[in-house]
């Protein structure tokens, strides 16, 4: 019997729920509350609204959908699934496949299969962004966002909307607890964000149980607040009503939308679910079957999908989105042959390429004993850059003139909603006090295609942790420019002094820790960073000038790429000693090889800016920068010593910072803490004499 296209509605909606549910059972392991209860939420959205081609999953303009509740990541690989939606290629998956197979879902949380426990950029096609620690999707969506409108304020012409997509994350109560939540929507609010829709999916459990215990406020008239439109669903299995808040959404022209989802948790025997344990654990075998039942479907087959649900994505989110995407295509061919310059550059950024040129302007900086600080030296290299880039934007939280960031060319402008302030097309980036939600938003702008940055003191990558992170895990290119590196800013005290921050940093698989040690190692940095198109970058920069050496008796800057180099050697190229630095410290051990050579020691100076690039080496270009058989080694850093012995080995010595800091002029900390010529000098004698 031909079933009604509401009875396909209900029958697409319950599929999605008992998939979810079989997978968490077979897996013993997962989170099928949210995946049950927000099952008509998404679905109404993919179905109806998203402009979404699942044959073209990276199409350009597409709609971006984001769960950032993470947890119910069985609800997302169910969609993609239905949807049909078929693999991209890149490093994890192959075209020619879809993104997830039956065979993926029935092995959810099992080594190899398209289905994490969490949903991951990259591994799965149809992730747009990895997800879990609750708050980074909805903050991650902001920057999609604000990407979107930069683009649209930036390539569309007059009868040419490349650019119009929107932005959808669906969250729970936890996203709205996390810190990082609340200041991304802040800044949603301020930047009037209408491409932007937030799902809160209410359904009044967590973890620990209902949320009477530790959240009560009124989430609407928060949001009202922030300069947000709120709309609520009262039934999310009326799709009706879901219907109508969508369209509001797409209504709304001068602010960001949350839709608030009054939703209930589990859908089986009657008072069963509404626990934390349905949230948070699978249902067990009976409840499975109960709500199998309840649902209409067989209790006793697993991974069931129906005739006609397949049928029913492909006629109508399927279709839509081939449509959409065939019509936005033969808009750009138009578009590319009016606008030639401009679509080299779309497609660049849909590459992740630069121009070429990019770095044709880059400064060479002429010795100085007196030098610059390596945050000036950053600020002239990044605006000589982003001048050829016009896809580089960015910005820091709240201090950005301090940290050297400011794009100041004439054409840079101000992100900002159109007015006085600046306008959308606008390349410099205001954060406010929001570390950690500027981070994510910078993983969101990355992930849509722009070269984005983020910069703040060192000190407070603390309040960033969860985000940079993610960074790394998702293979993005984003740039991190952190200044105030060390003790040496002397006055501000222990608060501000960053002495764990370079190690925890270096902690983070794939990340890349510069820390150049004058003017022209930061530019060599750049060359070196701005291609990636894969890996994040953390660059430390000093507040406090240093020397620029001069490279017509030391070794080329471009030694950098390598992560460690000789810097200064013994004339004979045999030292009595090795000095090895980063950053400021690197001038501290050219001076004390200075001393050293007045009483007759020999010693050679290694600036090791990064050592994640200098154990991606060669065996061999290793064993020339340190050579085994010269044992006497002392390494210079101010900031944990920890991992510092790999480089000194057993009988060097490591000057480093098992305490915090200290108030007191630059000076003053320096001598207290023994980085000083004279001290470092001290070091290797001793280290000599053992």
């Amino acid at each position: 019997m031909t079933q009604t296209h509401e009875e396909l509605d209900t029958l697409a909606v319950n599929t999605i729920r008992t998939l979810c549910i079989d997978a968490i059972q077979k897996a013993n392991s997962g989170h099928p509350g949210t995946a049950m209860d927000a099952a008509p939420t998404s679905y109404a959205l993919w179905q109806q609204f998203l402009r979404y081609d699942p044959k073209a999953p990276h199409w350009l303009n597409r709609d971006r959908f984001v769960l950032s509740a993470g947890h119910a990541s069985m609800l997302l690989y169910s969609l993609i699934h239905l949807a049909g939606v078929e693999a991209a290629e890149n490093s994890y998956q192959k075209k020619g496949r879809e993104a997830i197979t039956m065979a993926d879902i029935e092995s959810f949380r099992e080594e190899g299969s398209r289905c994490p426990g969490h949903p991951e950029y990259g591994w799965t096609t149809g992730v747009e962004s990895t997800t879990g620690p609750l708050g980074q999707g909805l903050a991650t969506s902001v920057g999609m966002a604000m990407a979107g409108k930069w683009l649209g304020a930036t390539y569309n012409k007059p009868g040419f909307d490349i650019f119009d997509f929107n932005v959808y994350a669906l969250s729970g109560e936890g996203c709205l607890m996390e810190g990082v939540g609340s200041e991304a929507a802040s800044l949603a609010g301020h930047l009037k964000l209408s491409n932007l829709c937030w799902i809160f999916d209410n359904n009044n459990v967590t973890i620990d149980g209902h949320t009477d215990i530790t959240f009560t406020e009124d989430v609407a008239k928060r949001f009202e607040a922030y300069g947000w439109n709120v709309t609520h669903v009262e039934n999310p299995n009326e799709l009706g009503q879901l219907t109508t808040a969508y369209e509001e959404f797409l209504a709304t022209e001068d602010r960001p939308t949350m839709i608030i989802v009054h939703s209930h948790i589990g859908y089986g025997s009657p008072g069963k679910h509404d626990t934390p344990a349905a949230h948070g654990s699978p249902l067990g075998v009976e409840e499975v079957r109960h709500t199998k039942e309840f649902l209409g479907f067989d209790p006793d087959k697993n991974f069931v999908v129906p005739d006609g649900v397949r049928e029913h994505f492909s006629a109508e989110m399927g279709k839509r989105g081939a449509d959409t995407r065939a019509k936005w295509e033969a808009l750009f061919a138009d578009y590319a042959k009016k606008y030639p310059g401009e679509a080299t550059e779309v497609a660049l950024i849909r590459d992740r390429g630069l121009p070429d040129g990019w770095d044709s302007d880059i400064p060479d900086f002429a010795p100085d004993a007196k030098g610059i600080a390596t945050r000036e030296a950053s600020g002239e290299v990044l605006n000589a850059i982003a001048a050829k880039v016009p896809w580089i934007m960015g910005g820091a939280a709240d201090v950005a003139g301090s940290t050297k960031v400011v794009l100041t060319f004439d054409d840079a402008g101000e992100f900002q909603p159109y007015g006085e302030l600046g306008d959308y097309g606008g390349r410099n980036l205001r954060y406010g006090i929001r570390e950690h939600a500027m981070c994510a938003i910078v993983n969101g702008m990355v992930l849509t295609g722009a070269k984005a940055y983020a910069s703040c003191y060192l000190i407070f990558t603390d309040y960033a942790r969860g985000a940079i992170r993610l960074s790394s895990l998702m293979d993005l290119p984003v740039l991190y420019i952190w200044t105030h590196d060390s003790i040496s800013l002397g006055q501000d005290g222990p608060t501000h002094q960053p002495i764990e921050q370079l190690v925890s940093l270096r902690a983070i698989p794939g990340m890349m820790v510069i820390r150049p040690a004058d003017a022209n190692e930061t530019a060599e940095a750049y060359r070196l960073v701005m291609p990636h198109k894969s890996r994040p970058t953390a660059l430390i920069l000093s507040r406090q000038a240093l020397p620029i050496f001069d490279r017509t008796k030391l070794a080329p800057a471009s030694g950098l790429a390598k992560g460690a180099y000789v810097l200064a050697d013994a004339a004979n190229g045999k030292p009595d000693v090795i000095l090895i630095g980063t950053g400021s410290e690197v001038a501290l051990c050219i001076a004390a090889r200075d001393l050293l050579a007045a009483d007759g020691v020999k010693a050679r100076v290694v600036s090791m800016p990064c050592r994640e690039l200098f154990e991606e080496q060669d065996v061999a270009y290793r064993k020339t920068v340190l050579p085994p058989a010269i044992e006497a080694r002392v390494t210079v850093e101010e900031a944990s010593p920890i991992g510092w012995d790999r480089y000194a080995g057993p009988k060097g010595i490591v000057l480093g910072i098992k305490t915090f800091g200290l108030s007191a002029p630059l000076k003053v900390v320096s001598e207290h803490f023994g980085f000083t010529p004279e001290h470092v000098a001290k070091a290797a004698k001793q280290v000599l004499s053992t």
